[in-house]
């Protein structure tokens, strides 16, 4: 069963979501340099936050990040193509990262910024996996 996602209202939630959320837009507009600044600003621990930054995102700030990791086939246009298809997704590229081409393929990821997504992530990466280029591709965590 896939993920299923429910919009809540903040003053429902426990205080420790609220403080993850804290702690994720510190480091995020640069206010906290690491993880440790900015759960000791956000007032929980590292462990908290671990174990629910991935899990807790603010609907009114769309500015979430999420990996997008394929591999491809060595062939001209192939990072051409996904980035293409990405776009047209809605989706911002942040950063691009490939490996050295070995036996054929190369491992490529992209950091991409889905608030401005027509699609859902899902439906994006079925379009990009029907690419002849790409042999596996998903998100990371």
């Amino acid at each position: 069963m896939g993920k299923r996602f429910f919009l809540v209202e903040d003053s429902v939630l426990p205080e420790v979501f609220l403080r993850v959320l804290k702690a994720k837009e510190l480091l995020a507009n640069g206010e906290a340099k690491n993880i440790s600044s900015a759960t000791r600003q956000a007032e929980i621990s590292r462990s908290a936050f671990y174990k629910y930054k991935d899990c807790i995102f603010d609907s009114e700030n769309s500015k979430e990040i999420l990996t997008v990791i394929a591999t491809l086939l060595d062939q001209t246009g192939a990072l051409q193509a996904l980035l293409a298809d990405i776009s047209a997704a809605g989706a911002s590229i942040v950063t691009i990262n490939q490996s050295t081409p070995e036996s054929g393929t190369a491992q490529v990821s992209v950091a991409i910024r889905t608030g401005t997504m027509q699609m859902t992530v899902e439906e994006m990466i079925s379009q990009l996996s029907r690419q002849k280029t790409v042999i596996e591709i998903h998100t990371g965590i």
